[in-house]
């Protein structure tokens, strides 16, 4: 009887663990948070919002996200054993099988794929297929060759708000003025978000042998100096929506506000040069982009 009970418990604790490694594996909250950007870009460029059509975008967002980024851990697998945010994944640690993994990236990624082609529009398909492909084919094995990596990875990162607006249209899907002015903005924001992660965990990068920062040097000046430049051509960027009248003159208080305590936090790191300054640039970069993309889809 003891050992029945025993049994008993440890089956829904399996289960646990087991979606616990699926959400490891799809980075269930990187996965919503660009979701999230794709949920503003569909609100921002419809008359009237249907839920319903929200909520399969939201889904097949996530599937399709996530199955990226179940590829991008196949594909390094044997790199995150060498890093230490990255060493306790379900693949390094042999919770999950190669092909568990396989079969679970190719499952919802065509599930994510079927369902914003079905209930959004063919070009809503292609664009979350071509974000999909250019993330795990194109991206992930660049991160080993060449600091070029991060441009190639800012095309399928900004597509998501694009994709949003294109799922708000009829027919096969068109790409509207508002479309590429938010994919221009998302992308753009990648290169001091992704260069801050980059300073704060170089150290962890170089034990598998990614090249994130601009600069070889790394850590200094001219990695400084590029993350400032990029951060300033942010600022008109973000400001387009209320330049093209997609956005009113609140929404241009708030970028302004938030481009500008952005870009302080840049200049800080490219005068001090220290992890602690890019930190602050790092979480300022996960506060500017949903701020500003709110401020458009409010203002509008």
């Amino acid at each position: 009887m003891i050992t029945e009970d025993v049994n008993t418990l440890e089956q829904p604790i399996a289960r646990v663990s087991k979606l616990r490694d699926y959400a490891a594996f799809m980075k269930f909250r990187l996965a919503s948070l660009v979701v999230i950007s794709a949920a503003i870009g569909y609100t921002a460029a419809s008359e009237t919002v249907n839920w319903a059509q929200m909520g399969w975008l939201v889904l097949g967002g996530f599937l399709v996200t996530g199955s990226s980024n179940g590829f991008n851990q196949i594909i390094e697998r044997n790199f995150d054993k060498l890093m230490t945010r990255t060493q306790n994944r379900p693949l390094p640690q042999g919770r999950m099988s190669v092909n568990e993994a396989l079969i679970l990236a190719a499952v919802t990624g065509s599930a994510g794929i079927t369902i914003l082609t079905v209930f959004m529009n063919p070009l809503s398909g292609i664009l979350g297929l071509l974000a999909l492909v250019l993330y795990t084919v194109v991206y992930t094995p660049l991160k080993r060759v060449t600091p070029f990596a991060v441009f190639i990875g800012a095309f399928p990162g900004a597509i998501p708000p694009l994709l949003g607006c294109v799922a708000a249209t009829e027919g096969f899907g068109e790409i509207t003025l508002l479309g590429w002015i938010m994919f221009a903005g998302q992308f753009i924001w990648q290169f001091p978000h992704f260069w801050a992660i980059a300073w704060v965990i170089d150290d962890d990068y170089k034990k598998a042998g990614f090249r994130m920062l601009p600069s070889p040097g790394g850590r200094d000046k001219s990695s400084a100096f590029q993350i400032l430049v990029y951060t300033l051509f942010l600022y008109p960027i973000s400001l387009m929506p209320v330049m093209f009248h997609f956005s009113g003159t609140i929404s241009a208080f708030v970028i302004s506000f938030c481009s500008i305590y952005f870009l302080y936090q840049a200049y800080i790191l490219y005068k001090e040069c220290t992890i602690e300054a890019a930190r602050k640039l790092m979480f300022g970069s996960f506060f500017y982009l949903p701020a500003i993309q709110l401020a458009v889809m409010i203002g509008k």
